[in-house]
């Protein structure tokens, strides 16, 4: 019984493992900040940054930031391939980024979960 316990958290701890250092959006690089874009009510914005080290080829991130309550930045957006990030606000918590639209309360898009 401990031996199939002891095998089960293993197996758990290095599936943790292997999420954390690959699909973990919070530990994605940024290279070079190109852009950033308040929210129409100036509470959020996103700061776009692109990633040329780490790929074979250049990616975009987009992080989410707080203007108005100390809270830490989120990155809700990264896509592979991309030099560049259309940002269009729909209003407060709704945002369109290189056509993917995301409530940044909720959603995150990255483009190795598609």
């Amino acid at each position: 019984m401990k031996k199939k316990f002891l095998v089960i958290v293993i197996i758990a701890l290095l599936s943790y493992l292997i999420y954390w250092s690959f699909f973990d959006m919070g530990r994605l690089p940024k290279d070079r900040l190109i852009s950033e874009v308040e929210s129409p009510s100036g509470e959020y914005s996103i700061k776009v940054y692109i990633s040329e080290s780490s790929l074979s080829a250049p990616a975009v991130l987009g992080e989410l930031n707080y203007k108005k309550i100390k809270k830490k930045p989120k990155n809700i957006y990264w896509d592979y391939k991309k030099e560049t990030a259309d940002i269009k606000w729909i209003d407060n918590v709704t945002v369109i980024i290189n056509g993917h639209k995301l409530n940044i309360l909720h959603d995150t898009y990255d483009w190795r979960n598609k």
